[in-house]
């Protein structure tokens, strides 16, 4: 399969700003190129004898992402006059740089191998994360210990929203309680929610492809065939959802998603959650924080605590 490849010439400090705004215009992937000395943990992870010799790091990125080749023109063209717009929209916010595009044509690659020399063990606090594929040693006290492949949906738990969500998770879960997952992806929040002692699970997600990561996930962790529950669906706009999913039963709700997903998705959520429940959000960019936090506490909810790693937000409320 072929794919149109657009590459945007930036800055280091816009590329994660960047790779929002394309996935809030519907694009599903991006690579990232730039040169970023690695951080001491990052190189930790490698495993590897010989780290690669980086030229200087004059701040440029190149953010690059992909369209089916066999899409009409016409959409394509939309697609890119989009990104411009949002691009220069950027530009209040942060340096784009240069902001241009170029356009080339790549080939299908193996990706969800490729990825994978890439994916390590790692640690969130007490909980210890590794990938299926590798038998990592397990050394220091862990309260739980996950394994987890992504397959083609979202969520190994490295990035920072997943990171932020699960130490909310730490926080406020309680033996017993009942969790609704929105936005599953590959099922990491599901099973860390699972492992810290929920009673059990109900999770959503749009992309159908999810739900196998899910079931294989919780197989692996010997979770399959307990308390989960998931289901494929728009619970921002699909009623027989909602009513499946079911009202006031939920101890947390956590949504991991994107900001322009949050905001609309926040007004259904009361009703999904018992009083005093727990409405734990992420995937917020930091120049969206005040919508995301105007649209919660319009939906009646009590903001209970903001909580940010880089330049990436979550926000913590409560059902009184």
């Amino acid at each position: 399969m072929k794919w149109n490849k657009y590459t945007i010439k930036t800055t280091t400090q816009a590329e994660d700003f960047i790779s929002s705004l394309l996935a809030d215009l519907g694009v599903e992937g991006v690579q990232i190129e730039d040169n970023i000395p690695l951080s001491q943990a990052e190189k930790e992870q490698l495993f590897i004898d010989f780290l690669p010799v980086l030229p200087p790091d004059e701040g440029i990125a190149y953010v690059s992402f992909f369209v089916d080749a066999k899409e009409p023109k016409e959409r394509k063209e939309a697609l890119l006059d989009q990104v411009r717009e949002e691009l220069e929209g950027l530009r209040i916010f942060t340096d784009v740089g240069q902001g241009t595009i170029t356009e080339d044509e790549t080939e299908d690659k193996d990706w969800v191998n490729n990825w994978k020399e890439f994916f390590k063990a790692f640690s969130i606090d007490d909980i210890y994360i590794k990938p299926t594929w590798e038998d990592a040693p397990i050394e220091g006290d862990y309260k739980c210990v996950i394994e987890i492949d992504p397959g083609t949906s979202f969520g190994t738990g490295k990035h920072e929203t997943t990171q932020l969500c699960i130490r909310q998770l730490r926080k406020y879960l309680k033996p017993k309680s009942l969790v609704l997952d929105v936005g599953c992806g590959s099922g990491i929040l599901s099973i860390v929610a699972m492992k810290l002692g929920a009673g059990s699970i109900t999770g959503t997600d749009v992309d159908p492809v999810c739900m196998e990561a899910v079931r294989e996930n919780f197989k692996v962790n010997g979770l399959l065939g307990q308390e989960e529950h998931f289901y494929v669906g728009n619970l921002i706009e699909d009623a027989g959802l909602q009513e499946r999913v079911g009202r006031e039963c939920y101890d947390i709700v956590v949504a991991n998603i994107l900001a322009d997903i949050i905001i609309p998705l926040t007004p259904v959520i009361p009703d999904r959650m018992k009083p005093g429940g727990i409405y734990i959000t992420s995937g917020i960019i930091d120049f969206k924080e005040k919508s995301v936090a105007e649209a919660i506490e319009k939906a009646g909810l009590e903001i209970l605590e903001v909580t940010r790693q880089n330049e990436w937000v979550s926000i913590t409320a409560r059902k009184n």
